[in-house]
C-alpha cells in the first residue's frame, strides 16, 4: 500500500482491520466485518464510510453562475446558497466527463464533487472551458470526507456531540457546525438509498471525527463500511456508477437521468442529448440461478442486444438483479435473458430503483 494514495482516515481503518484493496491509486477498505452485514447496517441502523478520495473542486469569480451553468446538464438558475444539485459534465459528443454534485456557497463560490478517479480529468476540462472571471481550485488533499448513512444518523450525530443545524431537506447543507468538537460542513446526500449525511471536515480533524463518530455510534448499531457495501447499497438503489451506467459511451439520457437535464438551457453536448435515444438502462431480475456482473451480454427473445453495466445480490431484497444497457425501442413483453459463462439466465424486467426506502 505504500505506493497508494492514503485518505486522512487510513490509520483507523488499519486500526479496525479493513482489508485494503487498490481502488483507483487509493488505499480504501473493501469491507470491515462483511459486505453483507455493512450493507444491512446502513438499511436497518447506520454505516460510517470514508469518502474522502472524492474530488472537492471549487469555482471561484463573478462568472461562476454563467460557467458552471454552460458546464453542466442541469439548471442551477434555482439554486440558493445551501443547496445542492445534482448534475453531469458532457463533452461535445454529449458522453459524460463525469457526474458531480454542485454545492452553492454564493454567487461566486461553488464546489464540485467529482468521483475519485476523474478528478485530475475533470480538473483538466474544466480548466480547458473556463472564460470570464472563472478560478478553478482543487481543495481535494485539504478535506475529509465521511458518510454517515441510514435511520439512525441523527441519533449518532446528537450523540456525538452536535452544534449547528442538521440539514432538514435533501440535497442543502450547513455550514460551520461542531461535531465532536470537530468544525464540518454537513450535507444531506448519500450514495446508499437511506437517509443520512455527508460530513466534510480539515483533513487534519479526519481522524477525531470518525472515532468520535464510531464511538457515539456503538449503542445504535452503527458499523463502519467498506467499497463493498457501498457499491451493494448504491447498486440495490439503482444509482449510477461512472464507468458503469455512465461513461464517456453512455451518455446520460441513455442513463435515465433526465431529471438532471435541462434543455430549456445551453450546455456543452446538448445537441446530440437532444437526439432520438437509441439505448435506454432498463432493470432485471434474474428468475434463474446465477449472478451476472457488468459486461455479459443481455438477450431479448434470444437475441444478443445490449450488455449488463452492473449486477449482483441485493441483499435488503434478496434475489439476484442487474442494470443493462439495452434497445430504447424494446417492446413491453420481450423475454429477457442474461448470458452468464456461456448459459443463459432467464430474467425479468423489473422497475428502477430496485430499492426504495419507506
Amino acid at each position: 500500500m505504500d505506493e497508494l494514495k492514503k485518505t486522512p482516515l487510513y490509520e483507523a481503518h488499519i486500526a479496525l482491520n479493513g482489508r485494503m484493496v487498490d481502488f483507483g491509486g487509493w488505499a480504501l477498505p473493501v469491507q470491515y466485518s462483511s459486505i453483507i452485514d455493512e450493507h444491512m447496517a446502513v438499511r436497518k441502523a447506520a454505516g460510517l464510510f470514508d469518502v474522502s478520495h472524492m474530488g472537492e473542486v471549487f469555482v471561484l469569480g463573478s462568472d461562476a453562475f454563467e460557467y458552471i451553468q454552460k458546464l453542466v446538464t442541469n439548471d442551477i438558475t434555482t439554486m440558493t446558497p445551501g443547496r445542492c444539485r445534482y448534475a453531469v459534465m458532457c463533452y461535445d459528443n454529449g458522453g459524460a466527463v463525469d457526474d458531480v454534485l454542485i454545492y452553492k456557497f454564493a454567487d461566486d463560490r461553488y464546489m464540485l464533487v467529482v468521483n475519485a478517479a476523474n478528478t485530475a480529468k475533470d480538473i483538466d476540462w474544466m480548466q480547458a472551458h473556463t472564460f470570464g472571471d472563472v478560478k478553478i481550485v482543487n481543495e481535494s488533499p485539504l478535506w475529509a470526507q465521511l458518510a454517515l448513512q441510514g435511520p439512525r444518523f441523527a441519533d449518532i450525530l446528537n450523540a456525538a456531540g452536535y452544534e449547528g443545524e442538521i440539514p432538514a431537506k435533501n440535497y442543502t447543507f450547513t455550514e460551520n457546525n461542531i461535531v465532536a468538537g470537530v468544525k464540518c460542513l454537513v450535507s444531506r446526500t448519500g450514495y446508499t438509498g437511506e437517509d443520512g449525511v455527508e460530513l466534510y471536515c480539515a483533513a487534519e480533524d479526519g481522524l477525531k471525527l470518525h472515532a468520535a463518530i464510531m464511538a457515539a455510534g456503538k449503542d445504535f448499531g452503527l458499523l463502519p463500511c467498506g467499497l463493498g457495501a457501498r457499491d451493494t447499497l448504491r447498486f440495490e438503489a439503482s444509482m449510477p456508477l461512472y464507468g458503469h451506467e455512465l461513461s464517456a459511451e453512455l451518455n446520460p439520457v441513455e442513463c435515465g437521468l433526465d431529471f438532471a437535464i435541462k434543455f430549456k438551457k445551453d450546455f456543452i453536448g446538448k445537441e446530440p442529448l437532444m437526439q432520438p435515444k437509441t439505448r435506454m438502462r432498463i432493470g432485471l431480475k434474474l428468475v434463474g440461478k446465477g449472478i451476472a456482473r457488468e459486461h455479459c451480454d443481455v438477450l431479448m427473445n434470444g437475441e444478443k442486444v445490449g450488455f449488463t453495466t452492473s449486477g449482483g445480490p441485493a441483499p435488503a431484497l434478496g434475489g439476484n438483479y442487474a442494470m443493462a444497457t439495452v434497445p430504447a425501442d424494446a417492446p413491453a413483453d420481450a423475454r429477457w435473458a442474461i448470458e452468464v459463462r456461456g448459459r443463459a439466465i432467464e430474467c425479468e424486467r423489473v422497475e428502477l430503483p430496485f430499492y426504495k426506502r419507506a
